[in-house]
């Protein structure tokens, strides 16, 4: 493949994802049974339409079956699964049902116990993408007359394993998403485009839509640890509802719109919801920061006299502008921009189904603001 693509003038290396490492190693471990000898790489096909050239490692061979490895290569866009091994096992066995082909996890692969994902429960987590790219190349491998090669009655068995995966998998998203046991064989293109938000995304979207499928029809989106700890610690509600969003604020506001949710409780810290109020929705600092100028411009319109701007005006984070305003006449500002946080997304959903309500917090996760109908809102979900 291309191994470099050039992102905001800097270079950076591709790399490949574990859907296509367990489709190489299953593809050589295959062939490597079927012909009795061992190869040094195997190629395989992606969905982007990259060709792969893989290095086979840990090849254990016998009688019965074949084992070995693809070592993970996320390039410059590196995840916990990085430089882990993942593994394939092939072997003839009796043929039960009509698949021809069998694949199933093993050691390291995580098992999904909740509904929503694209595996059922109680199967190992092998998404639908790479378990096609499994059958596929390994179909390369055995040819049309499948009898022929496999003799009657005969079905090859694959199963992937990861000997590090479940440890691995604590730092993943799996736990949180109801997959126990292990890591996830991921991939819709096969390739690992460097500096990509999409698989972060899909994460976050994922248990959105699982917690969808559970029943719920109300949600509490928050950035991440501290907005947790808000709804825990603060309001005490039911952290069955909450939902991570990260920076992709208006990413996961469109995908609960999508998915039919008319109940939306935002909690964040100040710093990140300071920008929702002025219409930025990917809160990262290398998307968007305008965070003094927010700041500045709405005590400005609250009539705050010069001095106080421009104190503010030289704060580096939002938490040195709040002990600035607590000590100052201008409380008001915080519901001021709750509300204008509650106005932006509203009109960003532009949907009068759904009723959003806004609270913000300071670092010590004390109530800063709200918008007008929190606290009704905050006991429905009670």
């Amino acid at each position: 493949m291309e191994e470099y693509v050039y992102i905001d003038g800097k270079k950076y290396r591709r790399g490949y994802t574990t859907g296509s490492c367990a489709t190489g190693a299953a593809k050589a471990a295959t062939q490597m049974l079927l012909t009795k000898s061992k190869i040094d790489t195997v190629n395989i096909d992606t969905p982007k339409g990259i060709p792969l050239t893989l290095k086979i490692e840990n090849i254990n061979m016998s009688d019965d079956y074949v084992e070995c490895s693809i070592q993970k290569d996320g390039g410059d866009d590196i995840d916990a699964t990085h430089t882990m091994h993942i593994y394939a096992r092939a072997e003839l066995v009796k043929q039960q049902g009509s698949e021809d082909i069998l694949v199933c996890g093993g050691d390291g692969i995580g098992v999904v116990t909740r509904k929503g994902l694209s595996v059922e429960v109680g199967k190992h987590a092998i998404n639908p993408v790479p378990m096609k790219m499994i059958k596929s190349e390994v179909n390369k491998v055995i040819g049309s007359d499948i009898e022929l090669i496999l003799g009657k009655g005969i079905s090859l068995k694959i199963t992937i394993f990861a000997p590090r995966g479940s440890e691995i998998a604590k730092k993943t998203f799996n736990p949180r998403l109801g997959i126990v046991g292990g890591i996830s064989i991921l991939g819709t293109t096969g390739i690992v485009e460097p500096m990509s938000d999409e698989g972060w995304k899909k994460s976050l979207s994922i248990e959105l839509q699982m917690k969808k499928e559970q029943g719920l029809d109300k949600i509490i989106l928050v950035p991440g640890n501290h907005g947790e700890q808000f709804i825990r610690e603060n309001l005490k509600l039911d952290m069955k509802y909450v939902i991570r969003t990260s920076n992709f604020i208006g990413y996961m506001l469109k995908e609960a719109q999508r998915m039919g949710y008319k109940k939306i409780l935002m909690a964040g810290h100040i710093g990140k919801f300071i920008k929702i109020s002025a219409g930025i929705f990917n809160t990262h600092s290398k998307i968007a920061d305008a965070r003094s100028e927010i700041l500045v411009s709405n005590l400005a319109m609250m009539k705050a006299p010069y001095e106080l701007l421009e104190k503010i005006s030289k704060c580096l984070t939002a938490e040195e502008a709040v002990e600035i305003i607590d000590n100052s006449d201008y409380k008001e500002f915080y519901d001021l921009v709750s509300n204008k946080c509650k106005f932006k997304v509203d009109q960003y959903l532009c949907d009068d189904e759904i009723e959003v309500e806004v609270m913000m917090f300071s670092m010590d996760k004390t109530l800063l603001g709200k918008s007008d109908n929190t606290y009704h809102l905050v006991e429905v979900f009670r």
